[in-house]
């Protein structure tokens, strides 16, 4: 093979979506087994960026087997869940929390905090959770609820309905630092949990994504505070456009008393 041609195998292996790990290591295996006596300068390039490849695909698999440590300590439980916050913080929309049963031992590459997985990759995260999960729930609270209960309650309760609108009634909870008030299962509380339970991790992508759509549907009706880029958070031109134009409909008056 020419040097190009061995650039194209090794660029639409490079293409395969996340769930395909173990097809794409068996590929570059094989073209490193079809190419390793060949020491043309460009194709020993090559043959080295596959290698590393196939370690960094060896890596990530065992980063997130040792995110399962949790789930397996409390394997004797038939439905662990995870459930995670997110849009405590924000000037503006809801907060959304969501919980997720996963199938036990399922390996999911990347899969990791949402603030810390690019949002192309959060995007296909999400696909595969929803595909895969055993169960899904949501649970959201709007800007007026949070003004009269708080952030804090208004957090606990939406964890609570994310987890009472799962299909199946998880045995076990796993929740990122906090445990949630008023519930009748059992729960464990693990601190930095979404970089460390597959579960939380999980339950913060879908509730990630969810509020980004969200909020991206609500640049829509309110385009000043160019809402799709900032996410409701203190951007710059948001707070530029929350004193120029003043507060709109899910605005948390709560939190923009020192902008207006």
């Amino acid at each position: 093979m020419n040097i190009c041609e061995i650039k194209k195998i090794y660029d639409s292996i490079n293409t395969l979506p996340i769930m395909k790990y173990e097809e794409k290591k068996n590929q570059y295996l094989n073209l490193i087994e079809n190419i390793k006596s060949d020491e043309r300068k460009g194709v020993v390039a090559v043959r080295n960026r596959a290698e590393k490849a196939v370690e960094a695909i060896d890596n990530e698999v065992k980063r997130v087997k040792n995110m399962m440590k949790f789930e397996e300590k409390y394997s004797d439980y038939m439905y662990i869940c995870g459930t995670d916050e997110v849009g405590r913080g924000p000037l503006a929309g809801p907060i959304v929390t969501a919980a997720v049963i996963l199938p036990k031992g399922f390996v999911i590459p990347c899969l990791n905090d949402s603030k810390q997985v690019k949002k192309e990759v959060r995007e296909e995260l999400y696909d595969i959770i929803m595909a895969n999960a055993v169960s899904v729930g949501l649970g959201m609270n709007s800007e007026s609820f949070i003004d009269t209960d708080g952030i804090q309650e208004a957090n606990y309760d939406a964890m609570r309905k994310a987890v009472s609108n799962l299909s199946i009634k998880p045995d076990l909870v796993l929740v990122d630092a906090v445990k949630i008030p008023k519930m009748d299962i059992k729960q464990v509380s693990i601190i930095k949990g979404d970089a460390l339970s597959v579960s939380i991790a999980a339950a913060s992508i879908i509730a990630k994504v969810t509020r980004d759509r969200l909020m991206k549907e609500y640049d829509d009706l309110y385009p000043e505070y160019d809402f799709k880029n900032n996410m409701g958070y203190g951007s710059k031109k948001h707070l530029e456009a929350l004193v120029k134009y003043g507060p709109c409909e899910i605005h948390r008056r709560s939190f923009i008393k020192n902008y207006i």
